[in-house]
């Protein structure tokens, strides 16, 4: 029989829900603002340092940033680099950690020293640049890839999560007659899917956020990522603000409204994924680092 709680615990758990409440509403405010300011008038948003619901509902910012057909083809190669990019990772990711979970592999320590060095040291821009130049991947989507294909983070957690398995699940199908290929795929993989949703969402928002790379190794602006397209459009919503000062308010393009407008579509297809990978991410977060 459960027991009722005292006085002294009953205050504990009011002031403890009211306390994260108000911590989780703070946290929370932020995007509110980001998201009402992208809706409402520049005017508005000039007067008001925080704006949870718009008086005046404007679309002008969001009409703004999809007036170029530019938008629509930089925003189909995210989402390509982003799906290929992040397919291609987890297969080279789950194949080394799959390799360096197993404690009979000779060599295991040396290969993960290499990689946790990578952790503290590079080679730096210029060499990274020189090397994929070499390799013939200058202006080609590999370019944005290949580079940054594991990282050595998220390869350190999928292989301890590899290692938390039970090793008579390994024993039993080598018994039946699995080879690697199909202990790999038929029985960890499967087991590991916390593991490979936590990964997968570490490397698609790293491969949606591409900016740099994509800066470095694409001379084609017809190849432009989202990111780089967006913040093209912020630089000339500015510059126009400052050129056109002459004009009334609802031919100037709205420079705040359309900053907020970018964070929005720049943010929203990654926050429309990640309620489908939640239930995943904490477990496997969690579970990788158990054991090192």
């Amino acid at each position: 029989m459960v027991q009722d709680k005292s006085i002294s615990s009953r205050i504990f758990d009011v002031v403890n829900y009211s306390l994260l409440t108000i911590i989780a509403l703070v946290t929370f405010l932020p995007f509110i603002h980001i998201i009402a300011g992208s809706f409402t008038t520049a005017g508005e948003l000039a007067t008001k340092q925080l704006v949870l619901i718009p008086t005046t509902w404007s679309l002008d910012a969001y009409r703004y940033v999809f007036s170029t057909n530019t938008l629509f083809v930089a925003l189909a190669t995210s989402i390509g680099v982003t799906a290929g990019g992040t397919l291609f990772s987890m297969f080279l990711t789950a194949l080394m950690a799959y390799g360096l979970s197993r404690r009979d592999l000779d060599g295991r320590s040396t290969i993960m020293f290499l990689v946790v060095f990578t952790m503290l040291f590079s080679g730096g821009m210029i060499p990274t640049f020189l090397v994929v130049k070499s390799m013939g991947l200058i202006d080609t989507y590999a370019a944005l890839i290949i580079p940054t294909a594991i990282n050595a983070f998220n390869l350190i957690i999928m292989r301890n999560f590899f290692q938390n398995l039970p090793d008579g699940l390994e024993e039993s199908a080598k018994i039946d007659g699995a080879s690697d290929w199909g202990i790999l795929f038929r029985i960890v993989i499967p087991l590991s899917m916390p593991a490979i949703a936590t990964i997968s969402l570490f490397y698609a928002v790293t491969y949606w956020n591409t900016y740099l790379t994509a800066i470095l190794y694409l001379n084609d602006a017809a190849k432009w990522p989202i990111q780089i397209i967006l913040r093209q459009i912020v630089v000339l919503s500015s510059g126009l603000a400052a050129d056109t000062s002459g004009m009334d308010d609802f031919s100037r393009p709205p420079e705040q409204t359309v900053k907020m407008a970018v964070i929005v579509v720049a943010t929203l297809p990654i926050l429309l994924v990640y309620p489908f990978l939640q239930k995943h991410f904490s477990k496997g977060a969690l579970l990788g680092s158990i054991k090192g």
